[in-house]
């Protein structure tokens, strides 16, 4: 049995054992204007590799890249058995929210039992005390939304905010949308982040 599958076994029976883990790591300084209201406690720190993925329509000015859906995976790295093993820990897309009648929403779906969270942001920084050159801004995210898994899973609706932190690529590109050919072009542009879910709170 391989090293990611053991420690895929054990990660899953945690979850159905205890039904709310943490796996969270130290969260690290932030731009104050994405911090967490009081009381609320990170459960889930993912590293997500993915890609912001845009498309150039008509706007007010003209022609504008226009971002349509992330689409990236979260990976939970961990010492395990003397070496450090990745585990996918979600999904990230956009997607209708039940709870909002349908309005197309950022959301976060779990690898361990399908429970999903979706969010709103609320804050955002490019602070360039914190937020690299070129990199999509660090953001403060609210659930608005939160559906258990087909078995009953709930490790995501336990999600009160999410922070997007550590960001690495991700923003539109500069060329290629300023005229009327253009409109329908995509871009997929290679982005890296932190999300740190919380649980709790009250804002």
């Amino acid at each position: 049995m391989t090293s990611n599958l053991r420690y895929g076994i054990i990660v899953s029976l945690v979850v159905i054992v205890l039904g709310q883990p943490s796996f969270a790591a130290t969260v690290p300084p932030v731009p104050p204007e994405i911090n967490v209201p009081a009381g609320a406690q990170p459960f889930l720190t993912g590293q997500a590799v993915g890609t912001q993925n845009y498309v150039c329509l008509p706007s007010t000015t003209g022609f504008s890249w226009t971002l349509f859906t992330p689409q990236a995976t979260l990976f939970l790295t961990l010492r395990f058995f003397g070496n450090e093993v990745q585990q996918q820990v979600t999904t990230h897309f956009f997607s209708p929210n039940p709870a909002e009648g349908g309005t197309v929403r950022a959301t976060w779906q779990s690898s361990l039992d399908t429970s999903a969270v979706w969010g709103a942001a609320i804050a955002t920084s490019t602070d360039p005390n914190f937020v690299a050159p070129n990199a999509i801004p660090w953001l403060l995210i609210q659930a608005v939304g939160a559906q258990r898994g087909p078995t009953g899973g709930a490790f995501l609706t336990q999600t009160s905010f999410i922070q997007r932190i550590n960001t690495s690529g991700g923003r539109a590109p500069s060329t290629g949308c300023s005229q009327s050919t253009n409109v329908g072009a995509t871009a997929f542009v290679p982005y890296t982040a932190d999300y740190i879910f919380y649980r709790g709170g009250v804002r």
